[in-house]
């Protein structure tokens, strides 16, 4: 007999494990369904930031700039080991927006909503100011505000683990293949892209949160031949060798109109990002062009005093943003609001999201669950805005403290390995170490701190798969281990990772038989 749930979700991204975990938490009974890791498209694709959109004030997005205003707080206190305070230096550039709009603009962004704890905007002398020491001496002067950074992917995944937590069934590696209404609920096949196995499911309600692919799911398995509703518009960054010893980021306005950053990344790096072009094609196949590359070294090395070089890249990355298609001229204007659509024409509910960015993710889902509670019947009531996600149940700078913790009890640690356990799983990792020792119990070690226990959490924990799934999501380790740790690596997981299934369905099966249908 097929599963059947309240909800079904398509989507592993921010959107679709946001919507999993609100859901779950009312009481509703969930299924998601990736058809590769959680947040291996848009979702991990990102500048990392929690911000309000600075520059959406320009195009007159102020719903959008204050929702994501009051959520950035919100967010940083619900998850505070992987979001912290940024604070942004903004150079003025005579000859493009003037003093006086850069002043109004940050006003509005101090004074739209919601700001508690982060720092007012200031202005900046950069004659006698280390942060204008990396800068060409043409900048004089600029202004200082505050966003947060986030660690995209893990935020994506600490959904999930929630949403599972409160009893929702969350599915990797599973596509959609096929969804047919028969007027009150949906059947749908779903297809293991590892194996090819299949398994039929039905559902109440219908969310397609397929970010990018939200209209191939909709022409695909639901039907819709025609149906076109996001302009698809490609993100590229690059990551070079630390540019500046400060933790300040910075925001540079350019000649057509765009911004990019360049942000404090991984301690010994930095990141720039980013474009703006309209993309067709498969979304899963987005790549930095070398025009992009050229046009972000071009466009930091206009501020700093040493260039910026293409041969200095040691990492890039492309998503692909489903922007709604308000018919915009240029990509750079489309709106990045969210549009949230209920289609009515397969009798049975079907929900659509077109848009969205990842400092709205919870506000959206709290929309999506308002919209669907009618259709199927409403259960519990909001409850995510003072929700801690897994490990970030701590003051907002409650890291630190976690790390001296660490270093009390744990002092066998590598100090560097210490800061990052405590920024990835927060109160949570002394589950994942508690019963060890020293590093001999922490099992292999693949390089750059990366050791057995850790990965086997990954897998245990937060669905982790393959290499990529831990180097590039779960952790940024890719960009320190080599290409040995990385074969060592897949062949350890492809093991690891039959073992933990055969464990787990061994246990479904002894749950089957000593169900009520056994006795």
């Amino acid at each position: 007999m097929a599963a059947r749930y309240d909800i079904f979700v398509i989507g592993g991204g921010i959107n679709g494990c946001g919507i999993a975990r609100d859901a779950a938490g009312r009481g509703y009974s969930v299924c998601l369904a990736e058809m590769g890791d959680l947040a291996s498209g848009t979702s991990s694709a990102s500048t990392k930031l929690v911000h309000g959109g600075l520059r959406y004030l320009e195009f007159y997005e102020f719903r959008l700039v204050r929702e994501a205003l009051f959520e950035r707080e919100r967010l940083w206190a619900n998850a505070p080991h992987i979001i912290r305070p940024m604070h942004f230096v903004l150079p003025h550039h005579a000859g493009l927006r003037p003093a006086w709009l850069l002043r109004l603009g940050l006003f509005l962004y101090d004074h739209l909503g919601g700001r508690k704890l982060l720092p007012a905007c200031r202005s900046i002398d950069l004659t006698n100011s280390p942060y204008g020491a990396p800068l060409k001496p043409l900048f004089t002067k600029g202004f200082e505000y505050s966003d947060c950074w986030v660690d995209d992917s893990r935020l994506v995944v600490l959904n999930a683990r929630d949403a599972a937590d409160r009893g929702a069934r969350i599915l990797t590696r599973r596509e959609v293949t096929a969804a047919k209404s028969d007027g009150e609920g949906w059947t749908l096949e779903l297809t293991d892209t590892v194996f090819g196995h299949k398994e039929q499911v039905s559902a109440r309600a219908l969310v397609n949160a397929a970010g990018p692919w939200v209209d191939e799911v909709l022409r695909g398995p639901v039907g819709e031949a025609d149906a076109h509703n996001v302009r698809l518009v490609k993100g590229s960054h690059i990551v070079v060798p630390r540019i500046f010893d400060h933790d300040r980021c910075y925001i540079f306005q350019n000649a057509d109109g765009r911004i990019i950053f360049a942000i404090p990344y991984e301690d010994d790096y930095t990141l720039i990002g980013t474009t703006d072009l309209d993309f067709e094609g498969d979304p899963a196949g987005a790549e930095i062009s070398g025009a992009e590359v050229a046009y972000l070294c071009e466009a930091a090395s206009q501020y700093f005093r040493a260039p910026v070089r293409e041969e200095q890249v040691a990492w890039s990355y492309s998503g692909v943003r489903p922007l709604f298609d308000d018919g915009a001229t240029k990509a750079q204007e489309a709106t990045r609001d969210y549009v949230l659509r209920e289609d009515t024409s397969h009798g049975a509910p079907l929900f659509n999201i077109f848009g969205g960015k990842i400092t709205t993710y919870r506000r959206l889902a709290e929309s999506m669950l308002d919209m669907i509670a009618p259709r199927i019947g409403r259960r519990g009531a909001a409850w995510t805005a003072d929700a801690p996600l897994p490990g970030g149940d701590m003051p907002v700078d409650g890291v630190g403290e976690i790390t001296r913790k660490l270093a009390g009890g744990f002092d066998w640690l590598p100090g560097k390995v210490a800061v990052r356990y405590a920024r990835s799983y927060g109160t949570r990792l002394c589950r994942m170490i508690e019963t060890a020792g020293s590093l001999a119990d922490m099992g292999r070690h693949f390089g750059a701190g990366l050791y057995e226990r850790e990965v086997r959490w990954l897998i245990e924990q937060e669905w982790a798969r393959t290499a990529q799934d831990v180097l590039w999501r779960r952790t940024r380790l890719g960009l320190r281990i080599d290409e040995r740790g990385v074969a060592d690596l897949e062949r350890f997981m492809t093991a690891a990772v039959v073992e933990f299934d055969a464990r787990e369905e061994q246990s479904a099966a002894g749950d089957r038989r000593s169900g009520p249908e056994a006795a």
